[in-house]
């Protein structure tokens, strides 16, 4: 391993971070490249903090380059977001891959990616699914219970970050990279872990940090972030650049309703079956808060993740129609002395959106829902900021 890469949202960038960028170091990695979510997050959600302030701690802590995972990947299922991110870091020149995971053997998680690869994995996660009212994540778990009786491979999908693993081994395996999968031991709290529950003097979840700011401020994050980082993180508090969550669930709503004035308005969108466009239009004209709406959506089929990323993609038009991989590399920062590892990149690279969206159709298109996005995180900010940021940032060096 002497390029790894990481998929990650930092958001935000937290102590368990920063060790799992000290480890690949530690591994053997002379290089690290992030590809890191842009203008949304995998839960269906805004970032707390935006790009720049995500990157600068990325790369102070030991990165030496971030791409954007564009917004529309990123608000995406496991399957999804793991395709796009090994697709950006294979891009670039990765060789290794790493990444948390309850069970770190990557033996274990690549048998689990070729079944879930299988065509009779395929026919038998439908049987299970047309059986009973069941979750998604529940039916591929039974699926691969039938087919693999007595093995650990169906308790191993019970984990949320071996989950997302398997669907990274999977990505590597369809997408025939010479990546290898390097699984990391989670430390400290887990997915999701609430403060109290993790026990840790110094690791907390992304989503217990994000509660804590909204409680108490950039201030009370001291214990669980780099040094370097909380002043970033203090900056961005005075200056108002994090993300106002009420005001954000008004203008998604907003959003929606104004897609009410058209017929069918959410036929078209991505994820879509089984009538979801026509509960998801009754919703938004009943709700006057997107809890309440998402609270009416969610069922033991369609889980609330889901449904948020559903919620996501139909206020911003996001469609079944998008390219369903990244078709560029948008860089966001670097370290300048690791610049010349970039020259043989296979998909087009800049650090200007706007160059970027001139390299053809799916480009152009990914684009324009980057922009989407971002325009949409700019409003909501606590001191909102205006249209077309993506398109003026510059990339965040840093020399040593």
């Amino acid at each position: 391993m002497k390029f790894a890469g990481i998929i990650a949202e930092y958001d935000p960038f937290h102590n368990g971070h920063a060790w799992q960028l000290a480890q690949a170091k530690a591994l053997g990695a002379e290089h690290v490249a992030v590809a890191m979510s842009c203008g949304l997050t995998q839960r269906g959600a805004l970032p707390l903090l935006p790009e720049a302030v995500r990157v600068q701690a990325a790369l102070q802590c030991g990165a030496d380059f971030v791409f954007a995972l564009p917004a529309p990947f990123a608000c995406a299922g496991a399957e999804a977001f793991a395709r796009a991110g090994v697709r950006i870091l294979a891009a670039a020149g990765c060789d290794a891959l790493v990444f948390g995971a309850e069970t770190p053997d990557a033996d274990l998680l690549m048998e689990a990616a070729r079944v879930l690869n299988s065509e009779a994995y395929r026919a038998e996660l439908k049987h299970q699914l047309a059986a009973e009212a069941r979750s998604f994540a529940a039916a591929r778990q039974a699926a691969v219970e039938a087919l693999c009786p007595g093995t650990a491979l169906a308790a191993l999908l019970d984990k949320p970050n071996n989950n997302l693993a398997v669907e990274y081994c999977r990505a590597i395996l369809e997408q025939g990279t010479n990546m290898t999968p390097v699984p990391l031991p989670r430390v400290g709290a887990g997915h999701g872990q609430a403060l109290a529950e993790s026990g840790h003097a110094q690791f907390a979840s992304a989503s217990a940090l994000r509660t804590l700011w909204a409680e108490q401020g950039a201030d009370a994050l001291v214990p669980y972030v780099p040094e370097k980082t909380l002043e970033l993180y203090k900056k961005a508090e005075v200056d108002g650049m994090y993300t106002d969550f009420a005001a954000a669930g008004r203008c998604q709503l907003a959003l929606l309703r104004a897609a009410c004035a058209q017929p069918n308005p959410f036929a078209a969108v991505r994820g879509v079956s089984e009538g979801l466009d026509h509960r998801l239009e009754n919703a938004v004209r009943q709700y006057t808060t997107l809890p309440a709406l998402l609270d009416e959506l969610t069922t033991v089929r369609y889980p609330r993740a889901r449904m948020r990323r559903l919620a996501m993609d139909a206020a911003l038009g996001y469609t079944a129609a998008l390219p369903a991989l990244p078709p560029y590399l948008h860089l966001l920062g670097a370290r300048r002395e690791a610049l010349p590892l970039l020259k043989h990149t296979a998909l087009p690279l800049s650090h200007s959106l706007a160059r970027l969206e001139q390299e053809g159709p799916e480009c152009a298109c990914i684009a324009a829902a980057q922009a989407k996005a971002s325009d949409f995180g700019a409003l909501c900010r606590k001191v909102p900021g205006p249209m077309g940021g993506v398109y003026r940032q510059k990339i965040i060096f840093l020399t040593n």
